[in-house]
């Protein structure tokens, strides 16, 4: 079901160590599953917060429990931490808690707006942005409007081209073009003011 490398495992044990609590656990919960919006919570368990639905993984010096609810969106998951010098990463890859992207009976609109809040929304959110559909016309051409730190950022043709279009197309082949129909010279926060810098789906 779910994969917990061994760097994560002795990280989850750091932290619960400190914690001080005899049998603390660790447990995890899909929130919003089968929708683009769907993300991974951890929270510290104690056994009498356990409510029995629990799914039991046994790690190396304590148990990590998932909510019954989620398990079956945690298929072919894993939970692995990256050290750094600043103090580490929990990378936790859970494939199917988005669910599927809509089949082509959904029609073009819901297709085109699944991709942009499933895969490009969270990874330019990292710089702040955020890309809302205007429309899908006759011709199959996307139009879409960029917010936020994407507002007015010098690298933004750059994110469009590279990184939004080139998702949009992989993901819904009908597509013919994606187009910006945001007025940049206003934006209020822009990310990058020039043409400088790395595109936010970099």
């Amino acid at each position: 079901m779910i994969e917990i490398s061994e760097r994560a495992q002795q990280h989850f044990l750091r932290l619960l160590a400190q914690q001080g609590i005899d049998g603390l656990g660790i447990r995890l919960r899909v929130t919003a599953p089968g929708t683009p919006a769907a993300d991974c919570e951890l929270e510290f368990c104690e056994a009498q917060e356990l409510t029995g639905g629990e799914w039991t993984v046994e790690c190396q010096g304590f148990n990590f429990y998932i909510e019954g609810d989620s398990a079956s969106w945690l298929q072919n998951a894993s939970i692995d931490y990256e050290p750094s010098q600043t103090g580490g990463q929990l990378n936790i890859r859970a494939p199917k808690i988005k669910g599927e992207l809509p089949g082509a009976e959904a029609g073009l609109v819901e297709r085109v707006r699944y991709v942009l809040e499933a895969e490009v929304n969270p990874r330019i959110a990292a710089h702040g942005g955020r890309v809302s559909l205007l429309e899908v016309d006759a011709d199959g051409v996307v139009l879409l409007q960029f917010g936020g730190g994407c507002h007015g950022c010098g690298m933004v043709d750059v994110t469009l081209k590279n990184g939004v279009e080139k998702t949009l197309r992989e993901r819904v082949p009908e597509i013919t073009a994606v187009r910006d129909a945001t007025d940049h010279k206003g934006g209020a926060n822009p990310y990058y003011r020039k043409k400088e810098g790395q595109s936010a789906m970099g």
